[in-house]
């Protein structure tokens, strides 16, 4: 699935499955709260907290479907192309680190 193609399957489910998006600001607030979903599950994971016995079963992978959902849901609202907004971000990165990590003495 391209990025287009998941904007217009995400619009297609709000419209007909959803009944309508959630306003901006909600969901500007749920985005906050999968995120700090992810957050803590890597906490637990890969850091040095500990799951509860009944958090053992969390899918990494859902939750940041669920992010990612979200962040879709805002670009649709808000008229942003991702596909476009993501290709202009990586030349700016290209730009604007050329150099930069390959001369980070840190890096090598």
């Amino acid at each position: 699935m391209t990025i287009q193609e998941a904007q217009e399957t995400v619009d297609r489910w709000i419209k007909t499955t959803g009944v309508r998006y959630f306003n901006e600001l909600t969901n500007t607030a749920i985005l906050m709260e999968e995120v700090g979903e992810v957050a803590r599950i890597m906490a637990r994971k890969y850091g040095e907290q500990s799951f509860k016995e009944s958090e053992k079963k969390i899918d990494l992978a859902d939750e940041m479907a669920d992010v990612l959902w979200v962040l879709i849901c805002l670009a649709n609202q808000t008229g942003i192309n991702l596909t476009d907004a993501l290709q202009k971000n990586i030349d700016k990165k290209n730009n604007r680190d050329s150099k930069r990590h390959k001369e980070n003495e840190k890096l090598k």
